[in-house]
């Protein structure tokens, strides 16, 4: 669950390239200059733990039939928006995967935990 005093800060413009609660809040934020001079801000790569050590992070969930990421998000964090945590545990491209077999053990992060 996100914190409301950090909801409030992330309404303030250009306190956070990116809000507390995306994936992409603690990456790294590269400038490119242009031969114009132009600035360009660009998000640099965002590297996951390995896996390996996740796995002291986590929790098993088994997927139930009807079962989106975002539904997981949603149990496990208090919001669905936090799939990427999910995702980001497991690996598979695609997110859909994680849940598109019924019966299928996919690792959930513990609160404090793996953070990709």
């Amino acid at each position: 669950m996100i914190d409301p005093y950090e909801s409030a800060l992330d309404a303030i413009p250009g306190a956070h390239p990116y809000p507390r609660t995306s994936r992409y809040h603690d990456a790294e934020i590269g400038v490119h200059r242009l031969p114009d001079g132009t600035e360009v801000r660009y998000t640099k790569r965002r590297l996951l733990p390995p896996l390996g050590e996740a796995a002291d992070e986590t929790a098993p969930h088994t997927v139930n039939s009807g079962e989106r990421v975002d539904h997981l998000g949603q149990r496990y964090f208090g919001d669905p928006g936090q799939w990427w945590q999910i995702a980001d545990a497991n690996p598979v491209l695609d997110p859909g995967e994680l849940t598109a077999e019924p019966g299928r053990e996919i690792d959930i992060p513990l609160p404090g935990g793996f953070h990709g």
